[in-house]
């Protein structure tokens, strides 16, 4: 029997008996605001694509052109979520308001009487131990001292599969435990077993020892986290008991190529605010990235248990990006799924060069797109639903958008090649002289840049209100914005090859390993990039070429794709040099507040010493064991209709 087939299992907790906490603590005008931001998704997407058919339609449409049409809308209505979204958070975070209860922001504030045990767990599998090590010791020192109220213990879950990697963990975790003890508890356990990957690595956790802990906060193995966003994030769980999961926007820091300075950069500047945005409509029906968020253990416990989905990989087997489902079948189980924008002590570290970045992208891509199976599954919300749509979509738009470029270029071409004929019978006295487009063509192409660009403008103009200095100052400031924008115009081209790439890879049966995340800076050499894009560049060369001897006039429109396309190994090549990021640095650009003021936790996580040889490590505590029942995503028997979530 199929995960698809079997019977729902009911929650381990009573719907009817939270009545009271459900309407005290549930976000005002849900249903409100997100009919406000369907209203002005709808509108924003029917003016631009009526525009775009007017264009086409000048004496008639053909079937290129209505395909055209079609593809253009998908990639409107895409640009038109991220711009209102950046435009609510704007305003939400100019007013210092909560995205969640549109209340003045201000800290939690949990039952005087709360108590709580927290573990805060770390996944990894063959890792870098001595990058482990410094970011987890950084974290722990600067958790808050326990307190009979509240605990927190810390616990390193391995499920590493080299043999001499497990004996270094062994060592580096024992040297650890060593010098944090009296600092915080840390515990370290290694399965032998692989199964299920990063899902499965927590499972086995919280079958094991779930019971144990109230909640549970998960860390990546790079990730980073200061002792006040920990407690923050305890506090938030202890005030809304409705509260199943809450995640934090993690900004990358340490990076110091152009590439890593570039991303670093535009996600200390924009991503807190599109969070806001997003935050906004999403209420308690946001997403889970898998990382950096604390959870309900209970209600984990209860919803959480992936199975596998049936069919062979790529589409099948292993659930990859486990945190989409998660949260969807957490919200599920009528727990508020929530995401908390405001704190800044939430850190992870990013692949520094565009190769390694794509190779994450790659594996990204076979497990989003596994989320279509899931679209139709019984009882998701609504929003859920269309987490799972927006996250396949994220990578499916590069394919839509490079089938855009392909047939407008086919019917720029055979506009251009086919012989004008304006007496189209022969009786006719007077010719048909082609009929002008009207004049929407510069207006559409304009508004569709300005919804690009405004996120970038919007989280500018914040910073500049509110800490430029932490920027590098005004001018500085502005500079680095027109330094990213220009960045991430010219290596799109290439990325959209890349994805599209790997979405016809994923469709036609090809897997791929998920293996560790490469995070060490590194210069990528002239033959390694050019053999990962002499083919693109040849397209472009190509492109550029047949466009500028039929129709000039598109080559010019086409020019920042064959561009990035033929540029693309200097682009990688130059981007990923440790040197030029440096310089950049020097000269205060791309800066972010990480490197102007850096907190404590990240100053500590540099002063870190890494690995040291040690004795084993201590053996972990004693288990208290719980179920963890596998979720389905079929229909119970007997049951036609979904249950719908309000």
């Amino acid at each position: 029997m199929s995960a698809f087939d079997e019977p729902h299992r009911a929650s381990t907790r009573s719907h009817s008996s939270h009545d009271a906490d459900r309407l005290q603590f549930r976000p005002p005008w849900r249903r409100s605001r997100r009919a406000l931001f369907a209203g002005l998704f709808a509108s924003t997407a029917a003016l631009g694509i009526w525009a775009m058919f007017q264009i086409l339609y000048v004496g008639g449409i053909t079937p290129l052109e209505l395909v055209i049409l079609g593809l253009f809308a998908l990639t409107f209505s895409w640009i038109i979520i991220a711009f209102w979204s950046a435009v609510i958070g704007f305003v939400l975070t100019l007013c210092r308001r909560d995205p969640v209860t549109l209340a003045r922001l201000q800290p939690a504030k949990p039952p005087s009487d709360a108590q709580s045990r927290t573990a805060l767990v770390m996944p990894i599998h063959n890792e870098n131990i001595d990058g482990v090590i410094t970011g987890l010791e950084a974290t722990c020192r600067d958790l808050p001292a326990d307190t009979p109220q509240r605990q927190l213990e810390v616990f390193v879950l391995s499920d590493s599969t080299d043999d001499a990697i497990v004996e270094q963990e062994h060592l580096a975790i024992g040297a650890l435990q060593r010098r944090l003890d009296g600092v915080c508890q840390l515990h370290y356990r290694h399965r032998d077993s692989n199964s299920g990957r990063k899902a499965g690595n927590l499972g086995e956790f919280c079958r094991r020892w779930g019971k144990r802990y109230d909640f549970m906060l998960v860390l990546d193995a790079d990730s980073v986290m200061s002792g006040s966003t920990v407690s923050a994030l305890i506090d938030a769980m202890e005030a809304n008991p409705r509260l199943g999961l809450l995640q934090t926007v993690p900004i990358p820091v340490h990076q110091q190529s152009l590439f890593g300075r570039a991303n670093q950069f535009a996600a200390s500047l924009y991503s807190p605010m599109l969070a806001a945005g997003l935050s906004f409509w999403h209420a308690d029906a946001a997403n889970y990235f898998g990382h950096n968020a604390i959870m309900r253990t209970e209600a984990f416990m209860a919803h959480c248990g992936l199975p596998q989905l049936p069919g062979s990989p790529p589409l099948g087997g292993d659930i990859l990006s486990h945190d989409f489902v998660e949260a969807a079948l957490m919200r599920r189980g009528g727990w508020q799924v929530q995401m908390q924008t405001d704190l800044d002590g939430s850190f992870e570290e990013m692949p520094s060069h565009i190769l390694d970045y794509a190779k994450r992208d790659r594996r990204w891509v076979q497990g989003n797109l596994q989320h279509l199976r899931l679209l139709g599954g019984h009882g998701l919300h609504p929003l859920s639903r269309l987490h799972f749509l927006f996250g396949a979509f994220a990578y499916i738009s590069s394919l839509v958008w490079l089938s855009i470029l392909v047939i407008s270029t086919a019917d720029a071409l055979i506009r251009a090649i086919a012989e004008p004929n304006f007496f189209t019978s022969n009786a006719q006295l007077f010719p048909d002289w082609p009929i002008a487009p009207p004049p929407l063509i510069m207006p559409l192409l304009g508004g569709t840049l300005a919804m690009l660009l405004m996120p970038k403008v919007l989280g500018m103009c914040i910073a500049m209100i509110r800490r430029p200095r932490a920027f590098g100052g005004r001018g500085r400031l502005a500079i680095s914005v027109l330094l990213e924008s220009l960045f991430a115009m010219l290596i799109a081209p290439l990325m959209m090859v890349f994805h599209s790439l790997f979405v016809i890879n994923v469709l036609s049966g090809r897997t791929v390993a998920w293996d560790p995340q490469s995070r060490e800076g590194r210069a990528v050499a002239w033959r390694e990039a050019w053999r990962h894009t002499w083919q693109a560049s040849l397209v472009g060369l190509a492109w550029a070429g047949v466009t500028w001897w039929y129709t000039p006039v598109f080559f010019w429109w086409l020019t920042p794709v064959w561009l990035g396309l033929m540029l693309a190994a200097p682009l990688i090549r130059f981007s990923s040099s440790l040197k030029f990021g440096r310089r950049l640095r020097r000269a205060g650009l791309l800066l972010v507040p990480s490197e102007t003021s850096p907190p404590e936790v990240l100053r500590a996580q540099l002063a870190c010493e890494g690995v040291a040889d040690g004795e084993r490590p201590w053996p972990p505590p004693q288990e208290q064991p719980g179920e963890m029942p596998e979720q389905n995503f079929g229909a119970p028997r007997g049951d036609t209709t979904a249950r719908g979530m309000s």
